[in-house]
């Protein structure tokens, strides 16, 4: 969340909010101010556990830039149903940018005598095949940019595509929209830790993030019966829905500065041939 740049109003209650006071939320172009009293909060848990059991994969990916059909892997953390941690540094096969390796922390040196990449493609892949055979709903928290860095790597390096149309996929940036609907404005996934009270520890760390997505949605469906009391079926549409609307919002204010539109469909990801 942003803190206020400037003294203002807080929309809730009316006081002064001086600078760096209070936080600033909303979509592009219609912020609101709101005191450290008011600051919105998540809600009430009404069915706590929710989604525990069966339970829920998770999934992250660290990289080497932040296009997902031209850039690399760098790490992986994965996450199965029961809470099991699965981690792998692979070596991109090409220099990791600074400004990457200065979101993550890993170098060019850090990865000179890690697995190939194409090891650890082939190892996401099986692993998304699994969950897929196993029916495992998997938590990836902007899920057209992971998962499409997975298609896009399993395509470079000749390695069959898992069966997209089976993987359930439990997006928390999608759901937050369908709850919202954009009053919160974009919300990164430490933003969202911070509203549902869930710890972040090494954020940036491929592990650390899937383990946290995990732990939110867990925090969002115990809050919400319309996520807690789907089945998953329904729930991917759902999420194509606000994924859709998300980005035609989205579209309407980056036309208007001269930018092209994105891709209303393309969740949970974009799909690259091979």
């Amino acid at each position: 969340m942003r803190s206020n740049r400037q003294s203002s109003r807080c929309d809730d209650c009316g006081t002064e909010v001086p600078v760096g006071a209070g936080v600033l939320l909303g979509p592009a172009g219609g912020w609101f101010t709101y005191c450290a009293l008011h600051t919105p909060t998540a809600p009430v848990p009404t069915h706590p556990g929710a989604w525990e059991v069966p339970g829920l994969a998770s999934l992250d990916l660290e990289t080497t830039g932040v296009d997902p059909q031209q850039d690399r892997i760098v790490s992986i953390g994965l996450l199965d149903e029961t809470g099991r941690e699965y981690t792998m540094i692979v070596n991109p096969g090409v220099p990791i940018p600074a400004g990457a390796a200065a979101v993550h922390g890993m170098s060019d040196a850090d990865v000179a005598d890690k697995p190939a990449a194409i090891d650890g493609v082939r190892w996401v892949v099986s692993w998304l095949e699994v969950a897929i055979a196993r029916q495992v709903p998997v938590v990836v928290y902007n899920a057209p940019y992971d998962l499409t860095m997975v298609s896009a790597e399993a395509a470079r390096h000749g390695i069959p595509q898992p069966d997209w149309d089976k993987l359930w996929v439990v997006d928390p940036m999608v759901l937050d929209w369908g709850l919202e609907h954009g009053r919160f404005g974009p919300r990164k996934l430490t933003d969202m830790c911070a509203f549902y009270r869930v710890v972040l520890d090494d954020a940036h760390d491929a592990l650390a993030d899937a383990r946290s997505a995990r732990l939110v949605a867990f925090e969002m469906a115990s809050r919400h019966g319309e996520f807690a009391l789907a089945n998953f079926h329904d729930l991917m549409d759902h999420q194509r829905k606000w994924f859709a609307e998300r980005t035609e919002d989205w579209n309407a204010w980056i036309t208007k500065k001269g930018r092209p539109a994105e891709d209303p469909h393309a969740w949970p990801l974009i799909r690259t041939a091979g």
